[in-house]
């Protein structure tokens, strides 16, 4: 038994919640999303709650029970709250700023990293070493958010680079004489 996958999703009073057949769509004040499930789970809204059930006791049924419960309810928690990646940028000389629908990012490249910031994704710069990414789709904030960490991954010697707020990385012991 999929212990994810039994609990009903609640739906908020400021969003209204659709299904039809495996299709679930949900409107609430930052927008609106929609997912598909598979032929292996049913969807159901009773009483202001989603519940998602297995349709077999197949493996594949109960991988999508789980998976399909968890996807609606980011949906939900899309279109109320929405997703949030806050990002650091440590090191001499490295910092961002958005310029229109473009970030731009200084570090330590000969020339400027100009990053097209993606449609349904807002990115924000409140200090010049802060990036914050956020929208209603969890996949694509992180996504854009792993895009920008990749032009300067942290390294382990000084810890210069951009990094997750919440990530911890490893320190090593430079050379010794």
């Amino acid at each position: 038994m999929s212990r994810i996958g039994k609990r009903p999703i609640t739906v908020p009073g400021d969003v209204t919640a659709t299904v039809s057949g495996q299709k679930v769509s949900v409107k609430g004040p930052k927008g609106t999303r929609e997912f598909t499930a598979t032929d292996d789970v049913t969807i159901a809204l009773e009483d202001g709650a989603i519940t998602v059930k297995p349709r077999g006791l197949s493996k594949r049924a109960r991988q999508q029970w789980g998976m399909s419960r968890t996807q609606v309810e980011n949906l939900v928690t899309g279109v109320t709250t929405g997703f949030k990646k806050e990002m650091e940028i440590n090191g001499v000389g490295y910092r961002a700023s958005v310029q229109g629908k473009v970030l731009k990012l200084q570090l330590g490249y000969s020339h400027d990293v100009d990053f097209a910031i993606p449609e349904g994704v807002t990115v924000t710069t409140p200090k010049p070493t802060e990036i914050i990414v956020e929208g209603i789709d969890q996949q694509i904030v992180g996504q854009v958010a792993a895009n920008i960490r990749e032009w300067r991954k942290p390294e382990p010697y000084k810890g210069k680079g951009i990094k997750y707020k919440s990530e911890f990385i490893f320190r090593k012991e430079g050379k010794k004489k």
